[in-house]
Parts: structure tokens; sequence; C-alpha cells
């Protein structure tokens, strides 16, 4: 597998493993009655500003997972999958940071470092998106 299919393959991962972490959370908080099963609320804020900023951390996954897995699509069927290589772990390693700092902390600079990491990602996109039209005009 080249490293933009491992990547998407750890996104997908990274992804359900946040969404697991929720699903745990009202599990545990179900069982042990200390909340009724249809009580929860989608952004999580009625559990703890924890679960808040890990249904929004999860949400940010699904929001930029298909735009991944869309660039890695097309730059595979249209053989041009080596344009993701180079910075495919970067953008990995960018997403995981971002998640992690919002899972720490809501402060103001773990909001900014967030975005930046944020921005990293959309970076990245970006150039791919040009190099894949790039290499489609050629």
């Amino acid at each position: 597998m080249t490293p933009s299919l491992v990547v998407l393959l750890a996104f997908a991962s990274w992804t359900l493993l946040l969404v697991t972490g929720i699903a745990t959370l009202r599990v545990v908080l179900s069982l042990t009655g200390q909340r009724r099963p249809n009580q929860f609320l989608p952004a999580g804020d009625d559990v703890s500003p924890f679960s808040g900023r890990l249904c929004r951390a999860h949400a940010n996954c699904v929001e930029n997972l298909p735009t991944y897995a869309a660039l890695v699509l097309v730059a595979h069927l249209s053989g041009h999958g080596a344009v993701l290589e180079g910075l495919a772990w970067l953008f990995l390693g960018a997403r995981i940071a971002q998640s992690c700092i919002h899972l720490t902390s809501g402060r103001s600079k773990a909001v900014m470092l967030r975005f930046s990491c944020m921005a990293v990602q959309i970076a990245i996109q970006a150039i791919w998106v040009v190099r894949l039209g790039l290499a489609w005009m050629s």
C-alpha cells in the first residue's frame, strides 16, 4: 500500500476510535444509571466539556475524511497517486494533532494551535488539488 492509502486507513481508524470513545462514554453513563440512553445531545456538551470536545473532534474528522478520500481516489484512479505521497504523513500528523489538541483544551491558545493544524491540512489538500490539476492537463 502507498503512504496515501495507509494514511487513508489511519484517518478512518482515527475517526472510528473517536466515535468509539463517544459510544463508550455514553454506554458507561447509561449502564451506571447516570443518564438515560435517549437523553444525550448530539454535541456532547450536556455530559461534560470533554465530551463536547470529543464529539466536535469526531465531527471534524467526519467532515474532512471524505475530502481526503476523494483526493486519494482521484489520484490513484488517474494514475497520479505519487502526487500525494510526499505530504501524506504530514497531513495525518496535522489531523491527529488537531484532534488531540481539541480533546485536551478549549482555551484560546489551544484553539489557535488547533486552527494552525487545520490550516496545514487545508494547505496540503490545496497543493494536491493543484498538482492533480497540473498532472491532468499535462
